[in-house]
């Protein structure tokens, strides 16, 4: 391992997972910023819209299930990690001759369309995002370097390609798609040829047949879904980082383009602002580990979830593209302070060894449940209260207070059920700096 988390720069399997993921949410970023967008440019309802986000949803809950049992019995092995490359690397072609051609066809073929997409797309991008976040966290314990810095790197790459996205959108969305490819070929060469010194020794260890076996079983593995403390935190996340994708990716872009003249402007415009949103997150994924240090995992986790609520509902009370835009950059602070506290929660309340299963079953699978259940009704909500309501876009604003008013009941369920850092601690424990103080007072 190496000495010291500070010389992140003379940590090789800091740079070569910083770099991998940051590639990985360039291939993502790209098209995924403005794929509601472009589902509505097919001509698709809001609740046909609704319903592919949950198909996707439901395609993502499966297999993000299957990566996280099968990554904790390859413990740092890439191989789960490549596949997920090679189908980044193949989304240009697949959406320009497959997907795109069936999903405009309509009918039988265009549900046909969506069930394929879920399969492809989930399966390199919505439940590999998790797969590669939980590789990241195992790697940052393994070979000593702060996840959150590493992570940062991803929120960064998608940054840069949300500042080109809009434009590129507005000359021919397939730009996006086969930008998405070569980002996701220079991804496969990174995680398929660039393989540090100190992995190959620990690889070496792993494949002696003689080795311990340190991955979980099977049995431990299904065993997650009997844990009552796992499914109390399994609600919460139903009830908030949910609203991740059907807020921010289902509503919020639409809702924002129409701010503005045109809807070329607007495509622009929310481009622009998406790629500065997400800079910003990039910076904060550094901050937020500091911010647990000073409050802890649990009130950062409630922390996260008020920003949720505040910035929901903020969006449905302004109108004005200034002050929307303020509003929207609160998500860079919202996402570290969900995605960061989750994970260091599962590796504190929980065994170690389960922490991709935990991560994908109580976070992400979670939002993806949630996304199942709220998608299309609030898909088809939406469509209603448009209609009822359409003077200054009242109807998506009646829609964002009613998410956020969900938020805010979740976030009241926390406070009350969410175990404290103290409790019940089944891996590796974690101390405020007030707490550190504290512990070396009492040696002294």
């Amino acid at each position: 391992m190496a000495a010291s988390k500070t010389a992140a720069w003379k940590n090789p399997s800091y740079l070569q997972s910083s770099f991998g993921i940051f590639m990985f949410f360039c291939s993502w970023g790209v098209w995924w910023s403005f794929f509601r967008i472009w589902l509505e440019s097919l001509g698709l309802s809001g609740t046909e819209i609704g319903t592919i986000y949950s198909i996707n949803s439901a395609a993502t809950m499966v297999i993000m299930f299957a990566y996280g049992a099968i990554q904790d019995q390859l413990g740092i092995k890439r191989n789960l990690v490549i596949v997920i490359s090679v189908i980044a690397a193949l989304v240009g072609p697949f959406v320009q001759f497959i997907y795109h051609p069936m999903l405009a066809a309509g009918g039988s073929i265009r549900w046909a369309g969506a069930l394929l997409g879920s399969i492809v797309l989930s399966a390199g991008f919505m439940a590999a995002c998790s797969l590669l976040e939980a590789v990241t966290e195992r790697y940052s314990r393994k070979f000593n370097f702060e996840y959150g810095q590493s992570r940062a790197w991803g929120s960064f790459g998608y940054a840069i390609v949300a500042l080109c996205a809009g434009f590129m959108f507005n000359v021919n969305p397939m730009i996006n798609f086969w930008v998405g490819s070569a980002c996701g070929l220079v991804m496969l060469c990174i995680y398929l040829l660039w393989i540090p010194t100190e992995q190959k020794a620990e690889l070496k260890k792993a494949a002696d047949p003689k080795a311990e076996k340190s991955g979980p079983t099977f049995k431990e593995m299904v065993g997650v879904l009997g844990m009552p403390t796992l499914w109390v935190l399994i609600v919460f996340m139903l009830f908030t980082n949910t609203f991740y994708v059907v807020f921010d990716q289902q509503m919020f872009p639409v809702y924002y383009a129409g701010l503005f003249p045109t809807a070329e402007i607007g495509n622009a415009t929310y481009g622009t602002l998406n790629g500065f949103q997400v800079f910003l997150e990039s910076a904060m994924m550094g901050v937020v580990p500091i911010i647990m240090k000073k409050i802890g995992v649990r009130n950062s986790l409630l922390l996260g979830a008020t920003v949720m609520f505040l910035r929901i509902g903020l969006c449905g009370v302004f109108h004005d593209p200034i002050t929307v835009s303020i509003v929207k950059l609160f998500h860079s602070i919202e996402v570290p302070l969900f995605c960061l506290p989750a994970f260091r929660y599962f590796t504190l309340h929980f065994d170690t060894k389960l922490s991709a299963t935990l991560y994908m079953v109580g976070f992400q699978i979670a939002s993806q449940v949630g996304q199942i259940i709220f998608s299309t009704p609030l898909g088809a909500f939406h469509d209603y209260m448009k209609g009822l309501l359409p003077d200054n876009d009242m109807g998506s604003r009646v829609t964002f207070w009613l998410i956020s008013a969900i938020v805010l009941a979740a976030l009241i369920y926390g406070f009350f059920i969410i175990k404290k850092d103290d409790q019940e601690v089944g891996g590796d424990p974690f101390y405020t700096d007030k707490q550190l103080r504290q512990m070396e007072a009492a040696k002294a």
